[in-house]
């Protein structure tokens, strides 16, 4: 997944299922300033790892969590997990509530837009 810093539609039905779990609330607030190991996040959320690697897949699936490979020096290696959004907007017209997850935008990509931007003045 690349993050757009542009909203990206969903299923409203499976976003709210999903942030009506406090296990994934907590993971969301967490990775939200700073990507995580599991046993960091086990640590600060109160919850077991094999829970955190639940939820942290399941939100890797609906485009909410980022899953990245962190290198030691030593050779080692471990997951890290950073949310992959940064707002949510919930709209409630006639026909139902409509959710727009605006994801992240990396460093490489606000650098391209913005270079492209200025090509084009």
């Amino acid at each position: 997944m690349r993050a757009t810093g542009r909203p990206t539609e969903t299923n409203p039905d499976e976003v709210f299922d999903l942030l009506g779990d406090e296990y994934v609330r907590d993971i969301l607030v967490a990775t939200s300033r700073e990507a995580l190991s599991a046993k960091e996040l086990s640590d600060r959320c109160g919850m077991s790892v094999s829970t955190v690697y639940r939820r942290a897949e399941t939100l890797t699936s609906h485009g909410l969590l980022v899953e990245r490979t962190h290198i030691d020096r030593d050779g080692h290696h471990h997951s890290e997990f950073e949310a992959a959004i940064d707002h949510l907007d919930v709209d409630l017209d006639a026909d139902g509530f409509n959710i727009a997850l605006r994801q992240k935008e990396d460093v490489v990509d606000r650098f391209t837009r913005v270079w492209e931007g200025i090509r084009r003045d």
